[in-house]
């Protein structure tokens, strides 16, 4: 609803604007400025989970009973996933594993591997493209059913949570997710493990401002991810703050 609104306001906004230039009682160039203000902030909104503004997004949870946090891992299953699993089985950890449907494919003993040590497995999307953002809500709506569905064939498991690639949330995913009914699982940490090559860096990102309730975003497939890991879980114990599943940290099913 709102954003109908913030539509027709610059739909508004720019016809009045072509109509003063017309008219030559205003410059063209109050009119480029309304439409770039109009971009800016819908890349803001469609780029930014947490804003909640298009979905609903699980990103944090404050308010948990315990002084816990949540660990999440995108774009496997991968090789390197079968480490991070190691690492976690030796801290008795268990984490949310964003799943993309390819790479579910090219890997299922490792999907099945993830779900077998009591960790649950979210939908990220068949393909994971960096076309997220221009794809039509019938497209994505494939592209969530197809990464489904093979889940369900390889781990037998009807997946209930979803994390879309970047993060991306637009009014095209939302109509794909409206049918779907797919909970959102966002995030409040973000070490950009993925883009920057200091595990140093990543790591410091991370615990310099962890918080009861907090969701930590990680990559599985990133080689670092693994020593990064197992540095973090060593900090969070010396600071006792437990880990506990997304599922459980904002209680919601993980399947259906």
């Amino acid at each position: 609803m709102i954003f109908k609104l913030i539509k027709i306001s610059f739909a508004i906004a720019v016809l009045a604007a072509i109509l003063l230039f017309y008219f030559q009682l205003w410059p063209f160039w109050p009119v480029l400025l309304i439409i770039l203000v109009y971009a800016i902030l819908i890349l803001i909104l469609s780029t930014n989970v947490q804003l909640n503004f298009f979905v609903k997004a699980y990103n944090k949870n404050p308010d948990f009973s315990q002084n816990v946090i949540s660990l999440s891992f995108d774009d496997g299953p991968d090789e390197n996933t079968l480490k991070i699993l190691d690492i976690l089985d030796q801290y008795d950890a268990k984490a949310v594993f964003f799943c993309i449907g390819r790479k579910i494919k090219e890997h299922p003993e490792i999907f099945k591997e993830v779900i077998n040590r009591g960790h649950i497995v979210g939908n990220h999307t068949f393909s994971h493209t960096r076309k997220m953002g221009f794809l039509g809500s019938r497209t994505i709506l494939n592209e969530i059913k197809k990464c489904d569905e093979i889940a369900d064939e390889i781990g037998e498991v009807k997946m209930n949570l979803f994390r879309p690639p970047f993060g991306i949330i637009n009014p095209k995913t939302q109509r794909a997710l409206s049918k779907t009914g797919h909970k959102v699982i966002g995030w409040n940490i973000r070490p950009y493990d993925a883009i920057t090559k200091s595990p140093e860096k990543i790591l410091q990102r991370i615990t310099k401002k962890i918080n009861r309730g907090d969701v930590i975003l990680l990559h599985d497939n990133m080689p670092n991810t693994a020593p990064i890991l197992e540095q973090l879980l060593v900090i969070l114990k010396q600071r006792k703050i437990g880990i506990v599943r997304a599922d459980k940290l904002f209680d919601i099913h993980a399947y259906n």
